[in-house]
C-alpha cells in the first residue's frame, strides 16, 4: 500500500461516536492534500484557481492551451487537470496520465476529450453545462435585434467613412415569430426574454418538454423552419445533429428569414448558409461557433461566411462573459474537489453519478472504499466478499457502458485492516481505480 493511502491509527472504541448527537460530518481526505496536483488551462477562472488552492491542492494555472508535447509531459504527474476548450485531451495525451483522476472541462461541451478511453482508464470528466445558459440567451436576443436593424452592415459602413441611412429592410422584432431548436436550459430561457420583447415563440425538441409562457412546440423541425421569422439553434453536438441544418433545411425558411448558432459548429453546413446570404433567401444570420476553430486568439480565421451580406461572426463567445466564467469556474472546481475528497460523481459526464451521505464528524472508525472496475458480472460478488467480516455502513453502484463505479463506508479498527481491504480490491483483474478516504 503506498504512503498515500497510509492513515493514522484509528481508535477502537466506537462509544463517543454512538452517544452524540452531534450532526456535524467529517470532511474526507484521501491523503494529505498537499499532495494533490491541479493543472488549469487557458484562463480559467480565478474563482476555480481559489477554490482547488483553499482545499490545499499543488495547483499550476497557465492562461493559454499547452502544445501537446508540453502537455503530455505536464500531465504524467497530476490528479486533476481543468481545461476549456482548446486543450484535446485525446487517447494519445490521457495514456501518459499516471496519477489523473479526473478532468474538469470549465465549459458545455465535452468533445475535446475522450470521454470513453477516460473512463477506461477511470478518469472522471465534469463540465458545467448550464452556468452560462444566461449569457448565451442574452448574446442571442442581441443578435436577433441587431439583425433586424442591420446593425453590423451600419457600423462596419461607418467604420469605413460612409453614412448609409436606411430603413429598406430593417424591421422592430415585436410580433415576430422566433423558433428554437433545442428547448433546454438555453432555449427555454431564450423564450422567456423573447416573451418579453412581445415576440412569439415555438420551439422544437426530441423530448416531450413543458412549454414556459405562451410558447408552443412544433410538431417537426420543417414545421418550425418554415414558420419562423427567426430560427436560433441550441442543440448538442451528437451524430443526430450532425449537418442537421444544410441546404434542403434553410429552403424550407422563410424568404427574407433570420438564422442563429450559437451551439455546436457541425450543426449548419458552412457552405450552405454562405450561399442563402449570398442569393438573398436569408436575411441575415448570426455565428458563434464553426466546423474548425483556431486554438488561439490572433489573425488566421477563414470561413465561407466571411463578408456575407447582414452577416455577424462571432468568436464563439456565447458563455465569455464575467458572471458566466464565475458560476462556471465554481462548479466544476467544487465537482472535482468533492470527487477527490469524497468520491461524489453527482454530475459526471461519462461516469454514472453515484454518491453517499456525509460520515458524521464524531464517527472516527469509518473509512470510505472508492472503486472503478470494467462492468462485468461477479465484480460486486468479489467485493462483498472482501468486506463481508466487516461492518458496511452503506453503499452505492452504478455502471455507464463498460465501466461501474462502486462506494462503501466501512468501519475498520486499524490501519491494518485498511491495507488488507485494499490490497484485495485493487488485486482483482476487473479493478481499475482503488481508492480509500477517510
Amino acid at each position: 500500500m503506498s504512503d498515500a493511502l497510509k492513515v493514522q491509527s484509528i481508535p477502537v472504541s466506537r462509544r463517543d461516536s454512538f452517544n452524540t448527537r452531534d450532526t456535524r460530518t467529517r470532511n474526507l481526505k484521501p491523503f494529505n492534500s498537499g499532495d494533490i496536483k491541479v493543472l488549469l488551462l487557458e484562463n480559467v477562472s480565478a474563482k476555480a484557481v481559489d477554490i482547488l488552492k483553499k482545499a490545499g491542492y499543488q495547483v499550476e494555472f497557465h492562461t493559454k492551451a499547452l502544445d501537446k508535447d508540453t502537455l503530455i509531459e505536464k500531465i504524467k504527474d497530476v490528479h486533476a487537470i481543468g481545461i476549456r476548450s482548446k486543450t484535446k485531451l485525446t487517447e494519445e495525451v490521457l495514456s501518459h496520465a499516471n496519477k489523473l483522476l479526473t478532468i474538469g472541462c470549465f465549459c458545455i461541451g465535452t468533445n475535446q476529450v475522450d470521454l470513453s478511453y477516460a473512463a477506461s482508464r477511470g478518469i472522471c470528466v465534469f463540465n458545467s453545462p448550464f452556468s452560462n445558459s444566461r449569457s448565451v440567451a442574452e448574446l442571442v436576443i442581441a443578435e436577433i435585434i441587431l439583425l433586424a436593424r442591420q446593425l453590423g452592415d451600419r457600423s462596419r459602413e461607418m467604420h469605413d467613412g460612409v453614412w448609409n441611412k436606411v430603413s429598406k429592410s430593417c424591421y422592430e422584432i415585436r410580433g415576430k415569430t422566433l423558433g428554437i431548436v433545442g428547448y433546454g436550459h438555453i432555449g427555454t430561457q431564450l423564450g422567456v426574454l423573447a416573451e418579453s420583447l412581445g415576440m412569439q415563440v415555438i420551439w422544437y425538441d426530441i423530448l416531450p418538454v413543458m412549454p414556459i409562457g405562451m410558447s408552443r412546440a412544433a410538431d417537426s423541425l420543417d414545421e418550425l423552419l418554415s414558420e419562423a421569422d427567426f430560427v436560433s439553434l441550441h442543440v448538442p453536438e451528437t451524430p443526430e445533429t450532425k449537418n442537421m441544418i444544410g441546404e434542403r433545411e434553410i429552403s424550407l425558411m422563410k424568404k427574407g428569414s433570420y438564422l442563429i448558432n450559437a451551439s455546436r459548429g457541425t450543426v449548419v453546413v458552412i457552405e450552405a448558409l454562405a450561399e442563402a446570404l449570398k442569393s438573398g433567401h436569408l436575411a441575415g444570420a448570426a455565428v458563434d461557433v464553426y466546423p474548425s476553430e483556431p486554438l488561439a486568439n490572433g489573425p488566421g480565421f477563414e470561413s465561407a461566411l466571411r463578408n456575407c451580406p447582414n452577416t455577424l461572426l462571432t468568436p464563439h463567445i456565447g458563455g465569455s462573459t464575467e458572471e458566466a466564467q464565475r458560476m462556471i469556474g465554481i462548479e466544476v472546481a467544487n465537482s472535482i474537489s468533492k470527487y477527490i475528497n469524497s468520491g461524489g460523481s453527482v454530475n459526471a459526464v461519462n461516469f454514472a453519478e453515484c454518491d453517499l451521505r456525509a460520515i458524521p464528524e464524531t464517527d472516527l472508525t469509518t473509512i470510505r472504499i472508492v472503486n472503478v472496475h470494467q462492468n462485468v458480472p461477479g465484480v460486486l460478488k468479489q467485493i462483498n466478499n472482501i468486506l463481508a467480516d466487516y461492518n458496511v455502513n452503506k453503499q452505492i453502484s452504478d455502471s455507464k457502458g463498460d465501466v461501474a463505479y462502486f462506494m462503501a463506508d466501512v468501519t475498520v479498527n486499524d490501519h491494518s485492516e485498511i491495507n488488507a481491504i485494499y490490497e484485495q480490491v485493487t488485486a482483482m483483474n476487473e479493478n481499475i481505480i482503488t481508492r480509500v478516504l477517510f
